[in-house]
Order: structure tokens, then C-alpha cells, then sequence
């Protein structure tokens, strides 16, 4: 089974930051970017650019890689703009995240020229393997360097950032994302939705984060602005008065952080993230029954739209508008039909296609494959294949997610192919196990973790956020038996006040996983 996106033709040189520059000579005095209350124009964001893109050649950084672990700000911007126009590649290092974590994932960066951080987050990254630098400190230098653009060809074939993903392994992996599929991406994002000068944005996600990389370019590809918020780790009330305060039209984020958005502003009423244009979402498996009440609203003029892809293959493959949905049917929303350029095959264990409405293994190819994991020659990167075609090898990326194309022709995303778990006897996958709890009555959130016994048995735990007073364990068991197998019931139902979220805003489940083994080393001790 074959989806395919519409075929739309790209400029000779796909590459992001021309967009970016032409916008800045067209709309000079065009607010780019807000943080903290300071604005930036596009022409001075160009200029500052430009002037760190210098500095970069001059040290011969073109090709390399750039490591940027900075909090959210304009530092950021020209950080990124000043790599892409050395015709470098920048790779996002989240200060979010713990130094130990930074460290290893510096010493995994294959042709590291730089690093730039800020006095905020200097430690998090020493001693590092390469030299850091603070653009604030090196203002003085910077500003003998040219304002105007380097003359420095770059092409849609070369990288412009690389991110790590950990996947199923849990081993860092460092993926490579291309400037035609970045390119391809953010113009099908501008041009499908219609996003225009007005379409200002504000990030809410961690910058690590694959979503983030988007996120921060969309408004800057359509001449818009870029809100940042002042904060490293997401905060509801922030965001809520930024949305409030500025014309902002556009958020990017993941599931988990959507919920968190509406539950606040359901909770304290108002209207700022109902008059949004557009919420891009993702990441996770959606939970209908968070969103529904609030989508539902009379005032509501936000259109979600529900998307999928991977970091592999620059972060966005298919989009699905959910106003589609609402009211429908309490099973797996579809995730849609794939962006300009990009073809989903729906394939068996020997890569061959299956037919319309047979599960297969979800597979991308076009123009967002990227470059593959850079300076890693394990299994994972076989995950990048080729197969034949009507007698022509096409290139192609294998997610290990799950699914299947309705009648309509959209894809619905089941979960991952080694997400299953066998209990006794019977394989399950997990995320049905949570959708099922999620339409009982009481339920507001719930996650289910994997835990293997002594034996080598998995067993299951369900961890519920009660929609007021705790459940009782029998009442849940019993509305899961109404709907589920029994092997498909946890062991064990446990409540709790949230839902643990990772740096990335989606649920940690090695944080419930440990939640477990804490508790039944707790027990053990007791005993």
C-alpha cells in the first residue's frame, strides 16, 4: 500500500536560510524575533548572522558541525542562521538536560568545530572536546567581521542540523536532516496552510527536540515572528500570557504539552489558545478524550492538526485535521496524508507492500529522508533502505512504527512494531491498553509501563491521573474487562497526580518504569 503526497516542484537550491535572507532584503524592518522584551528585525538578525557565518569560515567551519546549548533567545537565532550560512551544520544541545547527558552526546558529534553556549550554560558543556564560545564575549570581534551575506554555495544535499534521537534502544543516535527536506517541509507547511506574514509563532517545546527545529525556522521561512519564551523548561502560565499578549497565530508541540495548554486554559478560563489559527501536534499516541470537550467549544477557531513523522526524515511525513474527527468514533485518530513530496509504504516483514487496510510496517521515502546517523556504523543504520519500485531502487526510511490506510486514505499509526510484549501468551501492545483506559469514566490521563519480573515475565502497570477522586482498583479492572482480554488488564492500577514528561514534553516512561522498581524495592526492604 502506497500513500502519495503531491508532487511540487523545489528551487534549484532548496536551502532554508535563502528564505530567511530574502525576507530580510524585502521586509528589512520586520520584526523577526521577541524575546524577554526585545525585538530583533529581520535585518539586524540577518546582519548579526552574517557577521558570526564570517567568524565560522574563518576558522573553517564549512562542513562542520556546530554544537549550540543555549537557552531559548536571540543568541539562539544567530547562532543557527550564522551556521547555515557557513554552510555548516548546527546540532542542538538542550540545557535542559543533565551536564553527564550533554557531555556523552558532545563526544558522539562527528566533526565538531564549536561550540556555542552562554555564561547560563558554559558549565553544562565543560570540559568539552571542542571550543566554546559566548557570542556576547565575542561581540567586540564579531563586529569586525562583514554584515553582508558570505558568499558560500550550499545546496539541498548538505546537512543543516543533526539531533539526537534515542528510538527503541535508548542509545543516543545522532540523525542527520538535509536542506532539500527541510526546505520541502517548511514550504509545504507555509503553503498547504497558507502561513503569511501574520502567522507569528511561539515555541513552547524543548530545544532538542526534532519538533523544535521547525518550530524556531517556520515564522522566519514565511516573514513572520518568532516568539521565545524566557523560560528553559515549559511553563502553562508563560505561554498563556504570551498567547494572550501578542498576535500570536501558530504553536508546534507535542501531545502531552497540548493537554497541559488546554487543561490550563480550561481550568482558568479565557480564550487565547482557542483563537490560535493552528496547533501542530505530535509525537505520541493521541489521547481523544483530553482534547474533545475543548475542541467542542462554540469559540473555538483553532484547527489541530494531528501529524506524524520521525526525526529521520526531518520530522513531519503526514498531517490529518482533526476537526474531521470531531464527534467520531473513540478509536485511534488518523495521522493523514503525507506532505509534498513524500510517499508512505505500508510494508510486510520482507518489504513488500501489503494491501489497503492490512497492517505493514510504515515506511518514508522522498524528499524528507535525511542523511542517515552520522558516525555510527551499528544495525540502526539499515533502517535506511533501498527497495525496488516498478524496476527503479527507491530510498527509503523503515520507522518500526505499525499501521494501516482507512477506506478514506489516511493513515492511522497503531504503535511500534517492538512495542509489543508478550503476557501471558498473548502479545499486546501497550498504547491500546492506555487508549482503553483513557475512555473509562474518572480516567483524565493514563500511561502503562512494562515491567519484567524475577521469572522474565512482563507485567503491567497502569499509572492514572483520576479526573477527581482516586479510583479504586477493582472499579478500573472492571471497566477494562467490560472491553479488553483479561491479559490485556494490568497487574497493577495505580494513582497519581500527573503523568511524568520528558525535556521533550512527552512522557517519560523510564521515569515510570523506575516509579516500579522503586516501589517494589520499597516493599522488598519493608519485608
Amino acid at each position: 500500500m502506497i500513500l502519495q503526497g503531491k508532487r511540487v516542484d523545489l528551487p534549484p537550491a532548496p536551502v532554508v536560510h535563502r528564505r530567511f535572507e530574502a525576507y530580510a532584503d524585502a521586509t528589512p524592518d520586520a520584526v523577526a524575533v521577541f524575546h524577554a522584551g526585545r525585538r530583533m528585525t529581520y535585518a539586524e538578525l540577518n546582519a548579526e548572522a552574517n557577521r558570526f557565518a564570517h567568524f565560522l569560515l574563518a576558522r573553517g567551519a564549512r562542513g562542520a558541525k556546530v554544537g549550540v546549548c543555549l537557552d531559548y533567545s536571540i543568541d539562539m537565532l544567530v547562532a543557527i542562521l550564522g551556521t547555515l550560512k557557513a554552510g555548516a551544520a548546527y546540532v542542538p544541545l538542550d540545557p535542559a538536560y543533565p551536564s553527564a547527558r550533554l557531555r556523552l552526546l558532545l563526544g558522539r558529534i562527528p566533526g565538531l568545530a564549536l561550540i556555542v553556549a552562554s555564561p547560563a550554560t558554559v558549565a553544562l558543556v565543560e570540559p568539552a572536546p571542542a571550543e566554546v564560545v559566548d557570542l556576547r564575549q565575542l561581540s567586540g570581534r564579531l563586529a569586525g567581521h562583514p554584515v553582508t551575506r558570505p558568499d558560500v554555495p550550499v545546496t539541498g544535499d548538505d546537512i543543516c542540523y543533526a539531533v539526537f534521537t534515542s528510538g527503541s534502544t535508548g542509545t543516543p543516535k545522532l540523525t542527520a536532516a538535509r536542506h532539500e527536506g527541510w526546505f520541502n517541509l517548511l514550504n509545504w507547511l507555509t503553503v498547504e496552510y497558507r502561513l503569511h506574514r501574520g502567522s507569528h509563532h511561539l515555541v513552547v517545546s524543548a530545544f532538542g527536540f526534532d519538533l523544535s527545529q521547525r518550530a524556531l525556522m517556520t515564522p522566519l521561512f514565511c516573514g513572520a515572528t518568532q516568539y521565545l519564551m524566557a523560560s528553559r523548561n515549559f511553563d502553562a502560565l508563560m505561554a498563556h500570557r504570551m498567547l494572550t499578549e501578542h498576535e500570536i497565530r501558530v504553536v508546534h508541540c507535542a501531545s502531552s504539552t497540548l493537554y497541559l495548554l488546554v487543561d490550563w486554559e480550561t481550568a482558568r478560563g479565557g480564550d487565547a489558545l482557542a483563537r490560535l489559527d493552528y496547533v501542530l501536534f505530535g509525537g505520541e499516541a493521541l489521547r481523544p478524550e483530553r482534547l474533545t470537550d475543548w475542541a467542542r467549544r462554540e469559540d473555538n477557531r483553532c484547527t489541530l492538526l494531528h501529524q506524524y513523522g520521525v526525526a529521520e526524515c526531518t520530522d513531519v511525513a503526514t498531517s490529518y485535521d482533526l476537526a474531521d474527527h470531531w464527534p467520531g468514533p473513540e478509536g485511534i485518530a488518523p495521522v493523514g496524508r503525507p506532505a509534498y513530496n513524500t510517499d508512505i509504504h505500508l510494508l510486510d516483514e520482507q518489504l513488500r507492500g501489503v494491501g489497503a487496510g492490512e497492517y505493514g510496517e510504515i515506511c518514508i521515502a522522498g524528499a524528507g529522508v535525511g542523511a542517515g546517523y552520522l558516525g555510527s556504523s551499528g544495525p540502526e543504520n539499515e533502517r535506511f533502505t533501498t527497495i525496488d519500485v516498478g524496476g527503479e531502487p527507491l530510498r527509503l526510511y523503515r520507522t518500526g512504527d505499525r499501521g494501516y490506510v482507512t477506506e478514506a486514505g489516511e493513515l492511522v499509526v497503531a504503535g511500534r512494531m517492538d512495542a509489543q510484549v508478550k503476557v501471558r501468551g498473548m502479545r499486546i501492545d501497550p498504547t491500546d491498553v492506555e487508549r482503553a483506559l483513557g475512555r473509562l469514566a474518572g480516567v483524565r490521563e493514563a500511561a502503562v509501563a512494562v515491567r519484567y519480573t524475577e521469572a522474565g515475565e512482563a507485567e503491567l502497570t497502569a499509572f492514572i491521573v483520576p479526573a477527581s477522586d482516586d479510583l479504586a482498583e477493582n472499579d478500573v479492572r472492571g471497566g477494562l474487562l467490560r472491553t479488553l482480554p483479561r491479559n490485556m488488564v494490568p497487574a497493577r492500577f495505580v494513582n497519581v497526580p500527573r503523568i511524568p514528561l520528558s525535556p521533550h514534553g512527552k512522557i517519560d516512561r523510564a521515569a515510570l518504569v523506575d516509579a516500579i522498581e522503586n516501589q517494589y524495592t520499597d516493599s522488598n526492604t519493608a519485608a
